[in-house]
């Protein structure tokens, strides 16, 4: 009856093949269009239900949930109810157990998964170039100093390996995952004794920065994939050599 007043209509389940779930889709849609009203029994069972359910969440708790785990990732509880203003951690497990289990009953459930999928992806992206980054900075004792760029033919016009450097470690350092980084290393740059002469770099603006960073990102992810093939073949070689009974040069010396 609700569902009729509201002109509720029934999406169809994506999990089921096609004519499957158009079918079930006309059969739920009929019986919505052709509900009588309530009975008292069944407006008792309904109050009763509604004490069960979710009552204390409404329009705007849902829209700061499905946010929420747009930027935080479906699986990340702690961080999604602190964007659900006035739910406990509790509270906001329990409606997502039950928000996922009966999610093909959404009407907008395509653009919710992917507004939530482009921003669980956006998360990936974070935590990939962290791992890039890190792996690259480890290879160095003093990286703002050290730090190369394997630029091959990607080396480009404009920006030098001294601010390439500075760039790379810099927002190393302030964190890829803050909000607001290419903001903060604008402002680092700018603050910079070494370019306190270098315009170019400092009138660059935080989008610029940025585009500059995922170019660098590339190389160094390029550059770390391959030292990991490269380290690959070698301990490939080395377990052929082992198992073959061939001894390395090395092995020689000490058996000698």
């Amino acid at each position: 009856s609700y569902r009729q007043q509201v002109n509720y209509k029934v999406p169809v389940n994506p999990e089921l093949p096609k004519d499957e779930g158009k079918a079930l889709q006309r059969e739920e849609q009929d019986k919505i269009d052709n509900a009588g009203p309530l009975t008292e029994d069944e407006v008792t069972e309904k109050e009763a239900l509604l004490q069960e359910g979710f009552c204390a969440w409404n329009k705007r708790d849902f829209n700061q949930f499905v946010k929420a785990c747009e930027k935080w990732g479906r699986e990340d509880i702690e961080n999604i109810s602190s964007d659900v203003e006035g739910k406990t951690p509790e509270e906001v497990k329990a409606y997502m157990a039950v928000f996922w289990k009966r999610s093909s009953e959404l009407q907008d459930l395509e653009k919710i998964n992917m507004q939530i999928e482009r921003g669980e992806a956006k998360i990936e992206r974070r935590h990939n170039t962290r791992h890039a980054l890190e792996a690259k900075m480890a290879r160095y004792r003093a990286p703002f100093h050290q730090l190369k760029i394997q630029y091959g033919t990607n080396k480009g016009k404009h920006y030098n390996e001294e601010e390439d450097r500075f760039l790379v470690c810099m927002l190393y350092q302030l964190g890829i995952d803050k909000e607001n980084v290419y903001d903060e290393l604008r402002t680092e740059v700018r603050a910079a004794p070494q370019f306190r002469f270098d315009w170019f770099l400092k009138s660059r603006t935080a989008m610029e920065l940025q585009r500059r960073c995922n170019t660098l990102i590339t190389l160094i992810e390029r550059e770390n994939l391959e030292l990991e093939e490269r380290e690959g073949k070698k301990k490939t070689l080395a377990k052929k050599q082992t198992g073959s009974g061939t001894s390395t040069p090395t092995q020689k010396r000490k058996a000698e």
